[in-house]
């Protein structure tokens, strides 16, 4: 009889709770917090859409409220998007949030500036999300640039809709793309450039010279799996030119990822590469600064004579994913260049050729994955053949990184090996002496190693954020040859070196704290 009483009970206490209201709600009486009142989207190009953007509303109350409506300032014509609560649109009613609970609104947009902002090359698109109306009406504000740009996209087959591919020096490929026209070949600094796909420079067969010349201050952004390739008898002319203002870099040439917002500022691998083919000629590149990139210059250009296939110089190359400068039986002179930051090596030599460095940083402190290659490294094989290493010289040059041997080499035991470091920083620590009897190794012989420094420290600003600046206490102060200095005698930044020249891309300054 107990049991039953019991069970009576159990179910009359059922009853009684399946008749409250759970879901009764009060009217918002304009109380709600927002994680964030203001939502900055960043810079987007226009017709790109942005990255999504979140933040929460808190219910600090003790009871559910029921907000009446959340809608973007100018409803459904608005360039936002929102997400409320799982729930995509621009309008919403009656919005719940449990007592003492939050929500989460997700935020977007895609913009034409010709449509909100025509005649512009910037447009600040500005918005508002409001919860409730009248007295008890709350707002987050929403803000992003929007800036035109030049759009260059791969064409597509008339019939078949299919984006087509690139024929580069007489050989078909499967990269997406097409050649730049006449009109095309000069990117200048008015608008920034948007590279869909591959934008070749040249023509199919290689029978007609063609040179894409980039102007100072230009700004080059390129989306996944994009570049540049410079085909037979086609030439890259890159003019940046020296700053005034190092912060600005507005007369450099700069080649980046299509994705604006900060946390993309230092992604690797965004896009593909600059490609030099083995038919391209008289390439030259002048203060550029090329990041992000899955390799910054890949250069197989190779006429076979002793005139320079690619002349760098003041030029920067950070966070490349795979290599920063991949050299193919190429002849190549460097001065000034600073790279830094790459998944495997700052600057590669395959297959052998004709190699001169002078006053370069190849710095390598990837941080992303882990790193067995050195920061420099010089090979002239393939598939079991050797092939001509001419000559690699590195004078007055740094050679760092945050592992432990930063040079290496794989040398064919008879086609010809030959290099030279001279008055250059090396790190090399051999803790384990697996080198000792190596003779590509032997810092005693000044046929390859004359007056170099091992392990000394560069004294980098801050090596980590792509900062090579040295400081007065780098070891390389004073220690350049002063006749290869002569070459070269004002550094990256545009300071003379013609006295005491020190090692690297720069010279040496007093660090800020």
């Amino acid at each position: 009889m107990r049991s039953i009483y019991t069970l009576l009970l159990l179910v009359c206490i059922i009853l009684v709770s399946s008749c409250r209201n759970d879901f009764e709600t009060t009217p918002s009486t304009g109380d709600l917090r927002f994680s964030r009142d203001t939502i900055f989207l960043d810079t987007v190009f226009t017709n790109i859409g942005s990255s999504t953007y979140n933040f929460k509303v808190y219910n600090d109350s003790d009871e559910t409220i029921n907000i009446p409506s959340v809608r973007l300032t100018t409803g459904e014509d608005s360039d936002y998007r929102l997400n409320v609560g799982g729930v995509a649109g621009r309008t919403f009613e009656n919005v719940e949030i449990l007592a003492n609970d939050s929500l989460f609104v997700f935020v977007e947009t895609t913009s034409d500036i010709n449509e909100i902002g025509a005649g512009s090359l910037e447009f600040l698109n500005t918005e508002a999300i409001e919860f409730d109306s009248g007295p008890n009406q709350q707002k987050v504000e929403l803000v992003t640039l929007i800036k035109d740009a030049i759009f260059l996209f791969a064409d597509r087959d008339e019939e078949t809709g299919m984006v087509e591919t690139l024929t580069i020096n007489g050989t078909e490929t499967v990269l997406e793309g097409r050649f730049l026209t006449d009109e095309e070949l000069t990117f200048t600094n008015e608008k920034p450039y948007v590279i869909y796909g591959y934008m070749a420079v040249g023509s199919p067969d290689g029978d007609v010279p063609k040179t894409l010349t980039i102007e100072p201050g230009a700004r080059i952004h390129f989306h996944a799996d994009s570049g540049i390739i410079v085909g037979d008898n086609g030439t890259l002319d890159i003019n940046g030119a020296l700053s005034t203002d190092p912060e600005l870099m507005e007369n450099e040439v700069i080649f980046e990822g299509d994705r604006l917002e900060p946390s993309f500022a230092n992604t690797p691998g965004q896009w593909g590469t600059i490609l030099l083919t083995d038919g391209s000629v008289n390439n030259e590149v002048e203060y550029a600064t090329i990041k992000n990139a899955t390799v910054g210059i890949l250069n197989e250009s190779n006429t076979g004579s002793a005139t320079p296939d690619l002349t760098i110089s003041n030029t920067q190359i950070y966070n490349a994913s795979a290599a920063g400068l991949l050299n193919r039986f190429s002849t190549v002179e460097g001065s000034n260049v600073v790279i830094n930051n790459c998944g495997q090596f700052a600057m590669l030599v395959q297959l052998g050729g004709t190699y001169n460095f002078t006053h370069c940083t190849f710095a390598n402190y990837w941080t992303q994955s882990f790193r067995n290659t050195p920061a420099v490294f010089l090979d002239n094989t393939f598939a079991g053949f050797g092939n001509d290493l001419i000559e690699a010289n590195f004078t007055n040059c740094i050679i760092y990184g945050n592992q432990g041997e930063e040079i290496g080499f794989n040398a064919d035991p008879i086609a010809p090996f030959n290099y030279n470091f001279r008055n250059t920083l090396i790190r090399f620590d051999d803790t384990f002496g697996n080198f000792e009897n190596d003779p590509l190794f032997d810092f005693t012989n000044t046929t390859l190693y004359t007056d170099v420094i091992r392990g000394g420290d560069p004294d980098f600003q801050d090596e980590f954020n792509n900062l090579l600046q040295v400081g007065e206490d780098t070891a390389g102060n004073g220690q350049g040859l002063q006749s290869a200095a002569n070459q070269f005698p004002f550094d990256i930044k545009g300071v003379s070196r013609t006295t005491a020249p020190d090692l690297g891309a720069y010279e040496s300054i007093e660090l800020p704290e």
